[in-house]
């Protein structure tokens, strides 16, 4: 049964599309992760402003394996050694875990 990781970013108004451009620019960077199953980042649209990144992972274990690894380090501008190569948009941050409780497919069709 996967679980999911939504780390609940705060950022400064308007801040959220210098936000976005950064994942972009890491698009994929997680893809070959054992055990990861997807990505999302979600734009609040109303006045709020904190964006959700949405994470699947196959278990607790990969995702823990993902945070411990040289990858995440890098992705997040904590390798030894290394000063930030940018100063983070963030505010505040937030990591939330859930697991699947029930849901529906949907009618896509």
């Amino acid at each position: 049964m996967s679980i999911i990781k939504i780390n609940a970013i705060t950022v400064p108004a308007g801040s959220g599309d210098e936000l976005a451009k950064r994942f972009a620019a890491r698009a994929g960077a997680v893809d070959n992760q054992d055990g990861f199953e997807g990505f999302e980042l979600l734009q609040p649209t109303d006045e709020r402003t904190t964006w959700l990144v949405v994470t699947r992972w196959r278990d607790e274990e990969s995702f823990e394996a993902w945070q411990k690894s040289r990858a995440f380090a890098k992705g997040h501008g904590q390798e030894a050694g290394e000063a930030p190569a940018q100063k983070p948009v963030g505010i505040a941050s937030e990591l939330w875990s859930y697991k699947v409780a029930g849901g529906s497919a949907g009618n896509a069709g």
